[in-house]
């Protein structure tokens, strides 16, 4: 790894982030009493902390360093970008080369017709953006009753307003008044916990078919839209059942209902397609990306709409009043192509495709022999397992949720960055990943499981509970 430049003393980092950074989604007292941890440099895979640390990130940031950390191409493009033009906006009738290229290059990308980007900051102002999208493309078309989304319970779709309300996660809806009017919740395809003795194939047209019992309730001409991703990703990498998406597809399609993909986690490469929607067949009216993008190199995101209602925007919409000051931003823009270019032309895409998801799928589900995995699955390069205390019976701890924050202190004591959700830990490796860095990344699952399950029998969280 790359030599760390010279910074202060990680107590003196730590005593002055906690005197003046509030962080997102953090228990600000219990991170202050302990101390944050600094991360100074990346390269490849590896991360490495103020202690000087190595760390293998098997989250690639939050989902989005896909091209891997100190690609200096992208470095050299900002700059460049920066002297030649830093900053115009896309008001006011004005664009410039480096947004004008993104849009085109993206267009080339995405399947089917999905050929026309409205940019964004990130993946919550691009779903809050989707709000205000297919409301105003079903008024222009004299039908502005149309205003209703139907998303998933345990659905994220990001943290502002819109986005946190479109999202089914009942932490955040307990904070703030959420969700808005305007939204309501499905059941999510996740088999393991939910489908009871219902074959995988059976559950999932059962969870399908939630949505269509949700479009008589509110009435067809109430429903503008129905959002959900992919796999869902902070939810758990619930990955769904064959049968689920071709269902939905169907009662989109009979019932005159858009359909939105979020694409922030599964786009550009994560599946071992370019977009999720390719693996899992589905044809979305509007597609939310951001994250791997850029890789992470720069804050971008948009929503990619269908010939369909691009051809309203730009012959019946008139003026549509919704805009960032850095949508499609210069330096954002260039660096996003140049990520693009990167993923293209060195083939990470068919190699997640036909290699390292492959290889990880099998590495990973060797994860299921041990006493604490309930189940393991995987979609490309992001993966899960579930911690229970009894696997035949795919039963949940007694008390929830109180194992998987143990395992998940092994995984950074053992340097593996690996997320929990609940009693689920969660994968999203960069997708340059090797084939030698998988077998540690397993490795040292094996550890933290291990000393987890030492721990949790110690402490008697080894009990079964009921869903």
């Amino acid at each position: 790894m790359d030599h760390i430049a010279n910074h202060p003393a990680t107590a003196d980092m730590q005593a002055s982030d906690a005197a003046h950074h509030l962080h997102p989604f953090t228990d600000t007292a219990a991170l202050n009493e302990k101390g944050a941890r600094i991360i100074t440099s990346a390269n490849g895979v590896m991360l490495r902390d103020s202690e000087g640390n190595e760390i293998l990130d098997g989250m690639a940031g939050l989902w989005c360093v896909n091209i891997g950390y100190g690609r200096n191409e992208l470095a050299d493009v900002a700059s460049r970008q920066m002297r030649e033009l830093p900053y115009y906006n896309t008001f006011f009738q004005t664009s410039h080369p480096a947004v004008i290229a993104l849009a085109e290059k993206i267009a080339s990308l995405t399947p089917g017709d999905l050929n026309r980007t409205f940019f964004s900051c990130g993946g919550s102002d691009a779903n809050d953006t989707n709000i205000r999208l297919v409301r105003h493309y079903w008024a222009s078309l004299g039908k502005p009753n149309k205003t209703h989304i139907i998303a998933r319970k345990n659905g994220y779709h990001g943290s502002a307003v819109g986005s946190a309300s479109l999202g089914g996660m009942e932490a955040m809806h307990a904070q703030g008044g959420l969700p808005i009017p305007g939204i309501s919740h499905i059941a999510q395809p996740y088999w393991y916990a939910e489908g009871g003795e219902l074959s995988p194939e059976d559950f999932g047209l059962q969870a399908a078919q939630a949505l269509e019992a949700e479009i008589e309730r509110l009435g067809e001409d109430n429903v503008a839209a129905f959002i959900a991703e992919p796999v869902q990703g902070a939810g758990g990498v619930i990955v769904p059942p064959s049968t689920y998406w071709p269902e939905i597809q169907r009662i989109c399609d009979a019932h005159e209902i858009l359909l939105i993909a979020d694409e922030v986690i599964t786009g550009f490469g994560r599946t071992g397609a370019w977009f999720g929607s390719e693996t899992y067949g589905i044809k979305p009216d509007i597609m939310t990306i951001a994250k791997g993008l850029s890789s992470g190199y720069q804050p971008i995101g948009g929503s990619v709409l269908s010939e369909k209602l691009a051809a309203v925007f730009a012959e019946k919409g008139g003026e549509f009043n919704h805009g960032y000051t850095y949508s499609g931003h210069p330096v954002a823009a260039a660096v996003a192509l140049e990520n693009l270019r990167i993923l293209d032309e060195e083939n990470i895409v068919s190699t997640v495709a036909k290699d390292t998801g492959p290889y990880l799928a099998k590495r990973w589900a060797e994860l299921g022999e041990h006493p604490l995995v309930g189940e393991t699955r995987s979609s490309g390069l992001m993966a899960a397992i579930e911690l229970t205390p009894d696997a035949a019976a795919r039963a949940p701890f007694a008390e929830s949720g109180s194992v998987g924050p143990i395992c998940r202190d092994h995984c950074v004591d053992n340097h593996l960055v690996m997320r929990h959700v609940g009693d689920k830990m969660i994968i999203a490796p960069p997708l340059v990943i090797t084939k030698p860095e998988i077998d540690t990344l397993i490795e040292r699952a094996f550890k933290a499981l291990d000393l987890t399950l030492k721990d949790a029998t110690a402490q008697g969280l080894m009990k079964s509970g009921s869903r």
